[in-house]
């Protein structure tokens, strides 16, 4: 048998604080006063000096404020990549992603298709990629996507949502400090959370299911209940654990897949532009057949924290749009044999899927 020998991040560091140590990190990467680090940080730090004072620019360095009202398309990917080659004379010293998922998605994606040529939407699948990124840094201000972790940047392009998935993906280095996501709202806190819930569950209940993987798992799915289900902790110790939840959540898909949540998200996502954390919310909640002891937690944990999921967001679609969400899901077909095995399409229809876009 063949296993497959799979990329982690090489580096991280954690701790309240952390953050404070990027210039440091940074120095021995730069390649010359031609070669900058391009910074993309997420737009709600606009004017935010508590963080962006603390980025040390030099010669012909840059930020990017990066709006992310809407998930990352390939045509936003190509768009940055082409205003670097046109600014630049010489590729990089690095890119560094400072925000959510979809910041350090575009950081991942930017990096990659610096050195690999032609469109991002050519990228979308498993292991496309044939050259190395430049060197990326990752450092999540909010958690529980598990993106600062995964061999995966997910785009939305002019076909489907899916993910460039490839060894050369994950970060160069990791900075998480539990520090940065103090300011998080509440809804936006409990969906990024509940991204790494599912990743548990569907990991963790999946066909792929491995000792690797379970050990990561297990630990992020115990973390997540004491912090959305316990009574105990304070601040600090939620921000500390929901962070080492999301990166263990991360870890137990490396080595396996996610499920049927994440599949009908993503088909959400493609259509309605439903951000992924939220989306998955409004799918698990209809899960029960395939996840029932998960989706109970799941409820139990909403209902804790007064969260209130939109609802009929689909009620006003005609067929063919959902037939276009359903296209998106059934095209991910690792997700589906990881759910349901081998013979999946034997054990669930497009009728099915049909009637449970229609319930959301």
């Amino acid at each position: 048998m063949t296993y497959k020998n799979y990329p982690m991040v090489s580096r991280v560091v954690f701790g309240r604080g952390s953050f404070s140590q990027l210039d440091e990190i940074l120095a021995p990467k730069r390649k010359g006063r031609n070669a900058p680090f391009i910074y993309y940080v997420d737009d709600v730090f606009k004017g935010n000096h508590w963080l962006t004072s603390r980025i040390m620019l030099s010669y012909r360095d840059k930020i990017i404020y990066v709006p992310t009202t809407e998930e990352p398309k390939t045509s936003q990917i190509d768009k940055y990549v082409e205003d670097i080659i046109l600014e630049y004379s010489e590729l990089p010293s690095g890119i560094i992603g400072i925000g959510g998922g979809i910041v350090m998605d575009i950081a991942k994606a930017v990096s990659l298709m610096l050195t690999n040529k032609g469109e991002s939407k050519d990228y979308q699948g498993w292991d496309l990629i044939k050259n190395p990124a430049i060197y990326h840094v990752g450092i999540p201000t909010i958690s529980g996507t598990g993106a600062e972790v995964s061999r995966t940047t997910i785009l939305t392009g002019p076909e489907r949502k899916l993910g460039i998935n490839s060894d050369y993906t994950p970060f160069d280095q990791v900075i998480l400090d539990p520090e940065l996501t103090k300011n998080v709202p509440r809804d936006q806190w409990f969906y990024t959370g509940m991204d790494c819930f599912v990743h548990c569950v569907e990991s963790l209940n999946g066909t792929y299911l491995n000792a690797f993987s379970q050990s990561y798992g297990e630990k992020a799915f115990e973390l997540c209940q004491d912090i959305f289900l316990g009574d105990d902790l304070n601040e600090k110790e939620a921000q500390n654990k929901l962070m080492m939840a999301s990166w263990h959540g991360g870890m137990s898909i490396a080595y396996s897949q996610v499920g049927v949540a994440h599949a009908l998200s993503y088909g959400l996502s493609y259509l309605l532009g439903i951000k992924h954390g939220i989306g998955n919310c409004i799918v698990f909640d209809q899960l029960e057949e395939y996840y029932s002891e998960g989706v109970a937690m799941f409820k139990n944990m909403k209902e804790k924290h007064g969260i209130e999921l939109p609802r009929g967001i689909c009620e006003d679609l005609d067929d063919a749009e959902i037939d276009k969400m359903i296209d998106v899901a059934w095209s991910l077909e690792p997700l589906w044999e990881n759910a349901l095995g081998k013979n999946w399409q034997s054990k669930i229809s497009r009728d099915k899927l049909m009637t449970l876009y229609k319930r959301m």
